[in-house]
């Protein structure tokens, strides 16, 4: 997750002036090898043990990772894990955020159990810091334990994490609509699959209230927990028309190897060959 800063990103990026402006910029426009090469320039072009060098390279990963190259994500975000520890603190807010980004990237690789482990982690970590940021830092890491227990089929669990995130959050921001996207797909995997729908409308409606930049990198995911909850309740063609939708969509924003573009691919699949 990306959840620093007014909207859900990091201030070292979004500050005006800051080397990572343009990169950022061009990350939250959804031109995500665009971005993934201006943040590899700014971290090349910054001295020894400068902070903007690992915060470029970890933006670069976040790029990489929106692109579907999920694998090659993980290894960027391995590399500079170190110079976070280094530079910013185990416990600081940077390193958090860092740590739970790479998590998430575990799930996209079917690492679930380990994306589990370092998500609780996170969290709990967060949870012993005081300010915004640490609290958007242990929301987003719950977020992707809720991912990663949907992932492995314990959905009461994830149900669960989600109601204590969302209860503890808030808010109705981008968190909020990844925080209940979760949710609805834990009521979709324990067969509560008209909760799901009804949930997956609240989701839309507030992803609508948001800047389209904040849930850009959210392409396709609300389409997806309704398509599914409709394939459920045998509206085939709905169901259909949706995965359809979220797939071309998903393809057009990530590409056709991003773990949702693939989800998408999946789903259509199913409902033809049913």
């Amino acid at each position: 997750m990306k959840l620093f800063g007014k909207r859900g990103r990091d201030d070292a990026g979004r500050a005006t002036g800051s080397p990572l402006a343009q990169a950022t910029a061009l990350y939250l426009a959804g031109r995500y090898a665009a971005a993934e090469a201006e943040a590899r320039a700014v971290a090349r072009s910054r001295p020894h043990d400068d902070q903007y060098g690992p915060l470029a390279l970890s933006l670069a990963a976040m790029a990489t990772g929106a692109q579907g190259c999920h694998a090659e994500a993980v290894a960027q975000y391995d590399a500079v894990l170190p110079d976070f520890g280094r530079i910013f603190g185990a416990e600081h807010p940077q390193t958090l955020k860092l740590r739970s980004d790479r998590a998430q990237q575990l799930t996209s690789l079917a690492r679930h159990a380990e994306s589990e482990a370092e998500c609780a982690a996170v969290a709990r970590t967060a949870d012993r810091g005081t300010g915004p940021e640490m609290e958007l830092i242990a929301g987003a890491a719950r977020n992707g334990l809720v991912f990663a227990l949907n992932a492995q089929g314990r959905h009461q669990e994830a149900e669960a994490v989600a109601a204590e995130a969302l209860a503890a959050h808030r808010g109705q921001g981008r968190l909020a609509v990844v925080l209940r996207l979760g949710l609805a797909r834990s009521l979709n995997g324990q067969g509560r699959h008209e909760e799901a729908v009804a949930e997956a409308e609240r989701i839309d409606a507030l992803r609508r209230s948001l800047p389209e930049e904040d849930c850009r990198v959210e392409t396709g995911a609300v389409e997806l927990v309704m398509a599914n909850a409709y394939l459920a309740l045998g509206r085939q063609s709905e169901a259909r028309s949706l995965a359809a939708a979220a797939h071309t969509a998903c393809r057009a924003a990530f590409g056709a190897d991003h773990r949702r573009t693939v989800e998408a691919g999946e789903l259509l699949d199913r409902i033809d060959g049913a």
